[in-house]
């Protein structure tokens, strides 16, 4: 059974980076599309970044934009998110999910947590001011 499995997340203070990792075991998922969603305390889970399955299209929340990078290695069968100058508000349990990934998707499709199939259990990001 395929299995979703995230690490890198931790305690880190403000200004510093994280990489988070997503990892993919029981088959490859070089054909999804993979997303990162985060979830605050009593808040709703929000998109954070997407990339599509071949790695040359992703999508960035602007509240991250310039601060968070995702990338892909398939060979590897996994996904990353290069988090830099973190912030307080960034503290939340940050998940991974695959989606479909085809040709005629677009933002609307990436950045909806509704077109994910599959999802990691989450690792907790916390950052300290």
């Amino acid at each position: 059974q395929v299995q979703l499995i995230e690490s890198g997340g931790g305690l880190v203070q403000a200004g510093g980076s994280l990489r988070l990792s997503c990892a993919a075991s029981g088959r490859t998922f070089s054909n999804s599309g993979v997303g990162w969603f985060r979830q605050a305390p009593g808040k709703e889970r929000e998109f954070v970044s997407a990339i599509n399955w071949s790695g040359d299209i992703t999508y960035v929340a602007d509240s991250v934009k310039g601060r968070f990078t995702i990338s892909r290695d398939n060979a590897k069968n996994t996904v990353y998110l290069q988090m830099n100058s973190l912030q307080p508000e960034d503290t939340a349990v940050y998940y991974c999910a695959a989606t479909n990934s085809a040709t005629r998707h677009t933002a609307t499709h990436y950045t909806s947590k509704n077109e994910y199939y599959l999802w990691g259990q989450g690792t907790q990001v916390t950052v300290s001011s």
